[in-house]
């Protein structure tokens, strides 16, 4: 069992964190933590200066309050809001806060995937951690 839980959050079309938050609660320990992450990738610098600055700290509002709202709804689960390129930053704060375990939701590879590794591959081969990913 662990004790110190992270699942990375992405929103969008066709996700779906019911499951990943369902088994991250099966494999916790009692009094367990729960953090649900969301990181904001970094505009590049050339696109920053076309995106006024309110539309961004208006997104990274909506953000939070949907963590917020989210984490209201399990127990001892907190939410967490960073930026920076979404496998690193993962698994960054992992190292960082203690993670003992990363659940998270990954879709089917595609052949860009293979090539070029999605954010569930790279936390996979670079956290210290256990991970369990779920397809």
């Amino acid at each position: 069992m662990y004790s110190n839980i992270l699942i990375p959050v992405a929103f969008g079309e066709g996700r779906d964190h019911a499951q990943a938050t369902a088994v991250a609660q099966h494999l916790a320990s009692e009094g367990a933590r729960i953090t649900l992450l969301h990181v904001m990738e970094q505009l590049p610098v050339y696109a920053a200066e076309y995106i006024p600055a309110d539309l961004v700290a208006g997104s990274r509002e909506r953000v939070n309050a949907r963590l917020q709202v989210m984490a209201s709804e399990l127990p001892n689960c907190q939410s967490a809001l960073i930026e920076g390129p979404t496998g690193r930053s993962i698994t960054d704060y992992a190292q960082e806060h203690g993670i003992d375990l990363i659940v998270m939701p990954s879709h089917q590879p595609a052949l860009s995937d293979i090539l070029l590794g999605s954010t569930a591959a790279w936390v996979t081969r670079h956290v210290k951690c256990a991970v369990h990913v779920i397809r």
